[in-house]
């Protein structure tokens, strides 16, 4: 068995996670993949490799036997690889259901465990250009409030945005970065019952 194998068992056991849930992680069909892992059988695409240290919440190194805990030494001018989480990539939102649905996600990513992100939804358009930009991935931490000014994630019906939350009196305003694109958008009085906050912008990932 080699190294990668066993540390494979040795995270998936720490986590408390079954071969089942692990391969459900990973979108393998059955458990009998993990299992051929596990006990060196099959080997792992290089390409799957951050999947696995994703899945697992932990890094490429240590699953490589490259490091012994969460603080090794990395040489000077040189960043340690983080340790990964995997995250639901949001898309359309089906109506009344909750915005992680299993019917409102596309795939799951990858992305910095220091985050403590609980999903991601993909930017549509440029109102927050050049602070986020068309394509990008943002991540969210799901939260029920946000402090003023701050990137959150706003569902409005069907619908989420990324806006600057800000509140003014009795009303909130949606404030773009591109004014130019997307003017304030303002609710007040009934039209409040449409917001729900989401959660905060805590990460963001460009060109997957």
């Amino acid at each position: 068995m080699s190294v990668l194998s066993a540390r494979i068992r040795q995270r998936r056991e720490e986590l408390g996670i079954s071969q089942e849930e692990l391969a459900a992680r990973m979108g393998y069909r059955s458990k009998s993949s993990i299992t051929k892992i596990e006990k060196g059988i099959n080997d792992i695409p290089q390409n799957k490799l951050e999947d696995f240290a994703a899945a697992l919440e932990t890094s490429t190194a240590w699953l490589l036997g490259l490091e012994g805990g969460e603080t090794a030494a990395v040489p000077p001018g040189f960043d340690p690889i983080p340790r990964m989480t995997r995250v639901p990539l949001v898309g359309s939102i089906a109506c009344g259901t909750p915005i992680t649905a299993e019917q409102n996600i596309e795939r799951y990513i990858g992305v910095p465990a220091d985050w403590h992100a609980d999903f991601a939804l993909t930017c549509h358009g440029d109102s927050m250009a050049p602070t986020i930009q068309d394509g990008d991935i943002v991540c969210i931490r799901r939260q029920p409030e946000v402090e003023q000014g701050q990137i959150a994630a706003v569902r409005i019906g069907e619908e989420a945005t990324l806006k600057h939350f800000h509140r003014q009196g009795d009303a909130v305003v949606l404030l773009a970065d591109n004014a130019a694109v997307c003017p304030p958008m303002i609710y007040a009085g009934p039209q409040l019952a449409e917001l729900q906050i989401e959660g905060r912008a805590v990460g963001l990932c460009r060109g997957l």
